[in-house]
């Protein structure tokens, strides 16, 4: 009877007692499509960090779950995800993918006055002009662009291809490259592709008529993939270059036989930097989580980094005792010299870019990224 009566006792208390909701944080991106491969590489690896919260008590004692829509990489999917997200009740977007897409979600996050954080594009027009409510963590396409051009001129390679997808994404990259090529340069051939349906036949006849020694891709997943074979198909030996948002192993695997020596720019350093505190973190909790280290991968660390990013955020919006969407926005533009773990980033009311670091990888035989 005793024991009964404790037990009632208990039952009424925790029923008094607020409830512990989770923290929703809403992410849609292309998990299936021509960009599944990173997607699904960068969301692992924020999901490596919720997960390690989450067995820590999350945040202010409410734990941390990751809502996941797939759109497919469809720019008009990625808008109706959102705005389903947020009705949801999402304290903050999460890890968006794509230029066009996330173009279709900045006005949702003014309407609804909810924080979206580290989109997984590098576009100009997510940090100029400054968006109050979108956080960028990762540093812009266009500097990973023009980072590659000249790096090529500085090796002596000057007859230089630009190959791009007719989109945002595509014109906001090339913009970055064409300023690599400063004055008195400019690309032996400029070409653009459709994103739906790209088709490599003819242009690469252009850059083998060219002579090109070295092309610039510039696109997303399968598109580039298909490029890179074409041109290899073509007899070209042109160095083949593009960007950090191709920067996973299975874009790596998709090459085959044709990912040795493809140069990737990245935006964090090397997934195998054990001298940088947030890699040796990463790989220690895949470790203590028995995740296979060989899936910390440049884009594995782009997710990780963005949630760490979001993390903070949450953890002094609680602090501040305001743990919602205007508390978030709040907390991270008060983010000063925060230390990712050797990268330092800071927000402000007039500064939403994040980190600015770019540098270059190349393919190694063995299938891996080497700096």
């Amino acid at each position: 009877m005793l024991q009964r009566l404790m037990l009632l006792v208990l039952l009424a208390v925790a029923a008094a007692l607020p409830a512990r909701a989770q923290i929703l944080i809403g992410q849609t991106a292309g998990h299936t499509g021509a960009v599944a491969a990173t997607v699904k590489e960068a969301t692992a690896g924020a999901k490596l960090l919720f997960d390690s919260l989450n067995a820590r008590n999350g945040i202010g004692g409410q734990k941390l779950e990751l809502v996941v829509l797939d759109d497919g990489f469809d720019p008009q999917r990625a808008a109706d995800n959102a705005k389903a997200l947020i009705e949801r009740g999402v304290v903050a977007l999460f890890l968006t993918r794509g230029t066009p897409h996330n173009q279709k979600i900045m006005p949702l996050l003014t309407e609804y006055k909810v924080p979206l954080v580290g989109p997984s594009t590098g576009a100009m027009v997510l940090h100029e002009p400054v968006h109050p409510w979108l956080f960028n963590v990762r540093a812009t396409y266009q500097r990973e662009a023009e980072r590659s051009i000249k790096h090529l001129l500085a090796t002596g390679v000057t007859r230089i291809a630009l190959v791009q997808v007719d989109d945002s994404f595509g014109q906001d990259a090339a913009t970055g490259a064409l300023r690599g090529f400063g004055t008195g340069l400019k690309p032996v051939v400029h070409d653009t592709y459709d994103r739906a349906k790209p088709s490599f036949g003819a242009i690469v006849q252009r850059l083998v008529a060219a002579d090109a020694q070295a092309v610039l891709f510039i696109g997303s997943g399968t598109a580039v993939v298909e490029g890179i074979q074409a041109l290899r198909n073509a007899g070209s030996r042109a160095q083949a270059l593009t960007l950090s948002n191709n920067a996973s192993a299975g874009f790596i695997k998709a090459l085959g036989e044709q990912a040795r020596g493809v140069v990737v720019s990245q935006v964090l350093p090397g997934e195998r930097s054990m001298g940088v505190p947030m890699v040796k973190e990463a790989h220690d909790l895949a470790k203590a989580r028995g995740v296979d280290p060989q899936a910390i991968t440049p884009a594995f660390l782009e997710g990780y980094a963005a949630a760490k990013v979001l993390a903070e955020g949450l953890r002094r919006a609680a602090a501040s005792g305001a743990l919602n969407r205007a508390g978030l926005q709040r907390a991270l533009e008060g983010l000063k010299n925060y230390d990712l773990g050797g990268l330092e980033l800071s927000f402000s009311a007039t500064d939403h870019t994040g980190l600015d670091y770019a540098d270059l990888s190349i393919i190694g035989a063995d299938g891996r990224f080497r700096r």
